[in-house]
C-alpha cells in the first residue's frame, strides 16, 4: 500500500510543479492575473495533499485500511477540486463550459477535508503503552 501512496505523491507533486509552472508561463497573457490566482489555488491544493501522502506512506501510526481510505479521498478530492478548478480559471479558452460541472469543486473539497478527518480518527485510535 505505501508504494502506491508514494507514486500517487510523486505524480501529484510532479503535475503540481508543471501545471505552476504553466501558470506562470504558458497562461500569463491569455487569461485574467485573478483567473491565474484561482488556477494557482487548484496547484496549491494539490501539492499540499502530495505533501499530504508522502507522510501517510511513511507513518506507522496508521491502519493499511485507514491508508488506503485516505489515498482515495485524496485521489478523487484533488482531481474532482483541483481539476475543475484548472477548468474554471482557463474557462475562456475552451469550448467546453466548464461552469456546468462547478458542483463538483465543493465536493472534491469535502473529499479532501474527510481525508484529514479521517486520519485524525486513525491517530485518535492509536492505544498509548
Amino acid at each position: 500500500m505505501n508504494k502506491k501512496i508514494l507514486i500517487a505523491a510523486s505524480i501529484f507533486g510532479l503535475f503540481a510543479v508543471l501545471l505552476g509552472a504553466f501558470a506562470a508561463h504558458g497562461l500569463e497573457n491569455k487569461i485574467s492575473i485573478e483567473a491565474i490566482d484561482t488556477f494557482q489555488t487548484g496547484v496549491k491544493y494539490q501539492m499540499y495533499h502530495a505533501l499530504l501522502l508522502m507522510f501517510v506512506a511513511h507513518t506507522q501510526y496508521l491502519k493499511t485500511s485507514t491508508k488506503k481510505a485516505i489515498l482515495y479521498l485524496i485521489i478523487i478530492g484533488v482531481l474532482m477540486f483541483s481539476g475543475s478548478i484548472y477548468g474554471l480559471a482557463t474557462n475562456a479558452l475552451t469550448s467546453f463550459d466548464f461552469k456546468t460541472i462547478a458542483f463538483v469543486t465543493p465536493i472534491g473539497g469535502f473529499l479532501l477535508i474527510l481525508s484529514w478527518i479521517v486520519m485524525l480518527v486513525g491517530f485518535i485510535k492509536i492505544k498509548e503503552e
